[in-house]
């Protein structure tokens, strides 16, 4: 396709230069028309040439479109195709006024997609680290169904309750968090600097000590010692972990693991489990097919093993199964939400009974959340009670032993 550089200007009356991808000169100039620019000039050229700088610069700016750019995306995407702005008018006033660079960088290939005569979910597809599957998907169904501007409320409500979940959980995880890495702190400082200086008091004693007491003296003699070794085994730890979680069946076990913690346990797969219900309702409401759904859905839960348990449903589906049989074949959903769903199945709401669980599940995680303080708080205090307990008998123990020696 030709390149053409234009001359035009915009609606202050700003002189505005380019060279833009077009079929012909009258589809540029009936498009710079549409993005609020009156074209001067409009005569071929060759495609612009763009430094290795500015590719590098273009990558990492498109790499750092987050989360709420997406989301602010979705609702004003909505507001401006129901007042009746093209989607071309819309994409560009969007880019003019974006407040991050980065994703203006993606509106401007949106743009470029669709100049060349890309679908709208065709150009999102083209920076899947902004725009997810499940994203791109539901756009080229709203396309297929002419409910586009219904489709991008519906992705801004589900982008607005994912991020209302994160919040939530970096809260209650905020303050346990914060004391978990406090005692850490501490342990690594009483072990490095005050457990030593005793230690050289206690071998004045010329005396044997208690068991906890040589207990603590090796522990803290075995750190000094041997700190780079550990340092470097945790290191590569890490490394080994990360690298074991990024292959298909660490992932599963990894996220199957988490499902089984203590106390978050039960809040990730009911938030996990909310995620999956309003998607898959909302994927239901835009005409998607149950199968089609539950595969679009099983690319939003971020859990590998819910998501196996749904292409698992899927699969059931396929197979002529219903959808209550294959749910309660996957073993993840408690019988009150089963239950939900035979009454939507039967009665042929599923979408509206989905939408029930996604919020019977919502409230519980906010419960268990406000919850989550006091739940953590008692464990923590046993564990610096013991934590303290020990230091204590560590330390004192042979100073009551030697006071004891000099009363006698």
């Amino acid at each position: 396709m030709p390149f053409f550089a234009y001359v035009g200007r915009n609606a202050q009356g700003n002189r505005i230069e380019g060279v833009m991808e077009s079929p012909n000169g009258s589809i540029l100039a009936e498009h710079l028309s549409e993005s609020g620019i009156t074209p001067i000039q409009i005569s071929e050229s060759t495609a612009p040439a763009e430094s290795a700088g500015r590719q590098l610069s273009r990558l990492f700016d498109r790499q750092k479109a987050g989360f709420l750019d997406v989301l602010l995306f979705s609702r004003q995407m909505y507001t401006l195709m129901k007042a009746g702005v093209p989607i071309m008018r819309a994409l560009a006033g969007l880019q003019e006024s974006a407040m991050n660079r980065a994703f203006a960088a993606v509106i401007q290939d949106l743009r470029e997609a669709l100049d060349s005569g890309r679908e709208l979910s065709q150009a999102l597809a083209r920076n899947p680290a902004v725009f997810g599957p499940f994203y791109v998907a539901m756009v080229r169904v709203g396309e297929t169904t002419g409910r586009l501007e219904e489709v991008f409320l519906q992705l801004f409500h589900h982008l607005e309750f994912q991020k209302y979940m994160k919040d939530q959980v970096k809260s209650a995880l905020r303050y346990p968090s914060f004391v978990v890495l406090a005692m850490a702190i501490a342990l690594v400082i009483i072990n490095i600097f005050v457990i030593p200086a005793f230690a050289k008091v206690f071998k004045g004693f010329n005396a044997e000590l208690p068991l906890m007491t040589r207990i603590l003296i090796g522990f803290s003699d075995f750190t000094l010692a041997w700190w780079p070794a550990m340092l470097t085994m945790l290191i590569v730890a890490v490394f080994v972990f990360r690298a074991f979680v990024r292959t298909i069946d660490g992932q599963l076990a990894w996220d199957r693991f988490k499902l089984r913690i203590p106390i978050a346990g039960k809040i990730i797969r009911k938030a996990t489990l909310a995620r999956f219900a309003r998607s898959f309702a909302m994927a239901a409401r835009s005409g998607v097919p149950v199968v089609q759904g539950l595969t679009l859905t099983g690319q939003v839960v971020e859990n590998a093993y819910i998501a196996k348990k749904l292409e698992d449903m899927r699969m059931g589906v396929e197979r002529g199964e219903s959808v209550l049989r294959t749910a309660v074949a996957s073993g993840v959903f408690t019988p009150v939400v089963l239950q939900m769903v035979m009454v939507g199945e039967e009665s042929g709401s599923l979408d509206e009974m989905m939408l029930e669980i996604a919020d019977m599940y919502q409230r519980e995680v906010e419960y268990e959340l406000k919850n989550l303080s006091a739940q953590i708080e008692p464990i923590l205090i046993v564990a610096l009670g013991v934590m303290v307990l020990i230091l204590a008998l560590g330390v004192f123990l042979p100073m009551w032993d030697l006071g004891k020696a000099a009363i006698k």
